[in-house]
């Protein structure tokens, strides 16, 4: 873990629960993502300083915890930029928006830890002129609100949190996703992607990303299937969430429950806006069901 590896002239990703990219432009280094909390960051700055390599700027493709969580630290030590943009920009000057978000209300002490609360930091635009001309910009929709991911020009392409890896799939089994509809059609896009290197944050990084995106289609597809088939009869979402999780074997918890839960609300809803499922209201109870 945290060891350096090269995939381009000037592109770099350090290995780490979430992938982190270091592309060199001009004078210095700029980071793709920070990781999770600030002795991340450390790692990551021991790095850079073994190297040699000055930090200009961090460029976060999105605002989970996992990605932004060393920011702070790494911006108080080197007095380096951060990017980020729209929706994203918001949630990480103001990280309590994401267990908020999730939870749908004020989050309980349960809650507001590092996995979901990361310290705040100071952010800048993308379109500030200090942003490296070299990277492409590339939307990646669906998963969170305005999740980005970038090109090098050593034609190496970071993918965050767009897909993840078979292992991780069969563990979780229920990948976060905040808007299906925008998650598949990002996926097909990157299906077509070609580049020299393809760096997913939660997947080993390879040069041909096309099964591993229809195999997270494919789950996506099962899972919405699994919800359809639970709505049989009318029923209400914690009977929904409780079903899921135990036929797919997990165990809930604060986090387990604001996850997933998050994520089948949007199934749900995704189900309702294309006609295959329906809502009632008995009982003040809403209800799902098949159509």
């Amino acid at each position: 873990m945290f060891e350096l590896h090269q995939v381009g002239e000037h592109t770099y990703f350090i290995e780490s629960p979430a992938k982190i990219g270091v592309y060199l432009a001009g004078n210095g280094a700029y980071l793709i993502d920070s990781g999770n909390d600030k002795d991340t960051g450390r790692r990551i700055r021991k790095i850079l300083d073994d190297k040699g390599w000055q930090l200009r700027g961090i460029i976060n493709t999105h605002s989970n915890a996992d990605h932004i969580g060393g920011n702070r630290y790494l911006q108080q030590q080197t007095g380096c930029k951060i990017f980020s943009a729209g929706i994203e920009k918001a949630f990480t000057e103001n990280p309590i928006l994401e267990p908020s978000f999730l939870y749908g209300g004020f989050p309980c002490k349960e809650l507001r830890h590092k996995f979901l609360l990361a310290a705040e930091s100071k952010v800048t635009d993308f379109s500030d002129g200090d942003f490296p001309s070299g990277l492409e910009i590339i939307p990646l929709g669906g998963h969170f609100f305005n999740m980005t991911g970038f090109r090098t020009p050593d034609d190496v392409v970071f993918l965050a949190d767009c897909l993840s890896s078979r292992e991780t799939l069969a563990k979780y089994r229920i990948g976060f996703i905040y808007d299906i509809a925008e998650y598949l059609n990002t996926l097909e896009r990157v299906k077509e992607m070609t580049a020299r290197m393809f760096v997913p944050s939660h997947a080993a990084a390879t040069d041909n990303i096309a099964d591993l995106a229809q195999y997270n289609i494919d789950k996506v597809n099962e899972i919405a299937d699994r919800i359809t088939v639970i709505c049989t009869t009318p029923i209400g979402f914690e009977r929904i969430l409780q079903s899921l999780f135990t036929e797919y074997g997990l165990k809930m918890t604060f986090e387990q429950y604001v996850l997933v839960g998050s994520t089948v609300r949007s199934y749900l809803a995704w189900l309702h806006d294309t006609g295959r499922l329906g809502v009632d209201f008995e009982d003040n109870t809403m209800l799902w069901s098949r159509i």
